[in-house]
């Protein structure tokens, strides 16, 4: 018999070497015992989709201010009917969430505020998505206008004579606080529209599951699929810059070569120069893109490490000249999308129905797009800049002998930053030695020794006793998180060989399993193999002219694995809880894309 209920996180101890984990985090962050009656009253899910990996102490600001950004729109400013925000935990250096719902009696308050401040939207969303696009590239500018600069010996003679009054010190404490408020804004500008995106999806995914009891939610998501999104630009770039090298006859020198001294032997003809000008093109805004999914200072964004664009580069040249076809399949996706939409338009009885089918699949179309396109500008580019200025700022500190790595400032909070700047604004002040360099290193190695501790435990899918059914929509369509999802975490099937997770893009396929843990591992997927992971990121996207499937732990319908794998025409299960753990790199593995289900066919 399974259990009914998943482990405490209060009985979920930290492993041997972490202890001290929770001073690296913000107390409002962790479970308290005296609160420990109200919190294991709460079903608390790991949220491996968004934050798969330990934290370092910094790195926690992305959950802090995207959960709380997500809360104030869905309960202060859209107030969505049926759901308030996400309470959020870390807890042996995971991050868990909490959906929180609205009371019944509640609900229906909330419906008329609801559909006059999204009805606003809706009306008016392509003069709103403009003015988004500007309040975006704004901050993204003032990010990249912040200046960090060593204090210098004297003050300026200018600064004496112009009478100024302050030293260069308060401009270091004045701008890290300001771009800690530039990130914090982007975080807000995130969810303008998201929820929005999901909302008129769920509206008209309610209306087919009403209209067509036994449509497949496949089904419905392959309505609005067949999207032309800024966050599929960088690896269709790519995938020009591997057609022009062929083009103009320069592809020997890309294959030949890494990206350096590709770029400078290009650079020695003409036929090179035309070529480095279309990447030199490309480069900006495409490149401000990372292989991870931009929630942790360890993502590596493209514009700084250009051997991974150049990767991709290389694998899409020697699939053309391999008389491969390397196009993304968007007219065959576009073909189903209408075949499908025609087939169940067919059914509606009468013309008030179609009328009232077009007009909320047409606002799901209308507003889909921005539920991957913010991903590029938020996630890839406005974190990108973030955490490159945190880098700058960082150097002055390692140049000062405060640490001896420029990552090692995010192993502080955020708040103890603000005192390292103190300290060395003050030392200087005064002319006597920094506190820091005789502190800090010891300090930064000790924490480095209980992340590593940390990361050793895998986090567990759940705590405390899930509702008998998860209704709340926004858990089901984006983390797949479903009553028979966590029934399958809590061991509800004795068979071991199969898996079942949400049929998140259509197709069946067999292959042998190469399990990912990071972005880092990426290279070493064979053509052919079916990716198992904990989850995807949209910028795996050039790997997947690779692999047969996808299979991950979490993800609904709408997470932007399934969005990606429908689009590159992938089959996908999504939501399986356990597959990056089930499965082991090399077993002979059957993925039904169409119907959920994974089957380990043998063993590796």
């Amino acid at each position: 018999m399974s259990a009914t209920k998943f482990i405490s996180p209060y009985d979920d101890k930290a492993p041997a070497g972490s202890e001290g984990w929770r001073e690296l985090y913000p107390y409002y962050m962790l479970f308290h015992d005296n609160l420990k009656e109200r919190e294991e009253a709460k079903f608390f899910f790991c949220d491996s989709q968004h934050w798969p990996n330990v934290f370092k102490p910094f790195d926690a600001i992305t959950v802090e201010f995207f959960v709380r950004c997500l809360g104030a729109y869905n309960t202060r400013q859209w107030l969505i009917p049926p759901a308030n925000g996400v309470d959020f935990k870390i807890h042996n250096g995971y991050c868990y969430m909490s959906p929180v719902g609205v009371s019944p009696e509640l609900i229906g308050d909330r419906v008329p505020q609801f559909l006059e401040r999204a009805g606003h939207y809706f009306m008016n969303w392509n003069d709103l998505l403009d003015n988004w696009h500007q309040k975006v590239q704004r901050v993204i500018k003032d990010m990249e206008t912040l200046k960090f600069e060593p204090l210098p010996d004297v003050i300026s003679i200018e600064d004496v004579k112009g009478g100024v009054g302050t030293d260069p010190s308060l401009q270091l404490s004045q701008n890290y606080n300001r771009l800690i408020e530039l990130c914090y804004e982007v975080c807000m500008y995130h969810f303008e529209f998201l929820n929005l995106g999901y909302a008129a999806y769920l509206d008209f995914f309610g209306f087919c599951k009403e209209s067509f009891p036994n449509i497949p939610d496949l089904a419905v998501a392959k309505m609005v699929q067949g999207i032309e999104v800024d966050l599929f630009r960088p690896d269709e770039e790519i995938r020009k810059l591997a057609k022009l090298a062929i083009e103009l006859n320069v592809s020997a020198v890309v294959l030949e070569n890494d990206v350096n001294d590709a770029l400078s032997a290009l650079a020695t003809s003409e036929n090179g120069q035309q070529w480095l000008a279309a990447w030199e093109a490309a480069k900006n805004p495409w490149f401000n893109f990372t292989s991870g999914n931009g929630m942790y200072s360890s993502d590596k964004y493209w514009r700084d490490h250009l051997d991974i664009p150049f990767g991709y580069l290389k694998t899409y040249t020697g699939r053309l000249l391999k008389g491969e076809n390397i196009d993304r399949p968007t007219e065959a996706i576009a073909a189903e999308r209408e075949r499908i939409t025609e087939e169940y338009r067919d059914l509606l009885p009468n013309d008030e129905a179609i009328a009232a089918f077009e007009g909320k699949l047409g606002l799901a179309r209308l507003v889909f797009p921005y539920v991957e396109n913010h991903n590029f500008y938020i996630e890839h580019w406005s974190l990108g800049v973030f955490w490159r200025k945190m880098r700058e700022l960082s150097a002055i500190f390692q140049k000062a002998g405060f640490w001896s790595d420029v990552e090692d400032i995010f192993y502080f909070r955020r708040e103890e930053i603000w005192q390292i700047i103190f300290d060395y604004g003050n030392a200087w002040a005064i002319g006597v030695p920094y506190i820091g360099p005789d502190y800090l290193p010891q300090e930064i190695e000790r924490r480095k020794g209980i992340l590593a501790a940390l990361a050793t435990a895998p986090p567990k899918p759940a705590y405390n006793e899930p509702p008998a059914v998860i209704t709340e929509p926004f858990t089901i369509m984006l983390w797949g998180i479903t009553t028979e999802s966590v029934q399958s975490w809590l061991g509800g099937s004795d068979d071991t060989s199969s898996l079942k997770g949400m049929a998140a893009s259509p197709g069946v396929v067999e292959g042998r399993a190469r399990v990912i843990t990071s972005a880092e591992d990426l290279d070493q997927l064979v053509e052919g193999e079916i990716l198992v992971t904990r989850v995807t990121a949209p910028s795996w996207a050039p790997v997947f002219g690779k692999i047969k499937a996808t299979v991950t732990d979490i993800g609904g319908m709408m997470s932007h694995a399934a969005i990606v794998c429908r689009e590159y025409g992938l089959p996908a299960v999504t939501g399986t809880g356990s597959a990056s753990t089930a499965i082991k790199t090399g077993d002979l593995i059957k993925v039904n894309g169409s119907s959920g289900e994974v089957l380990i066919v043998e063993a590796a």
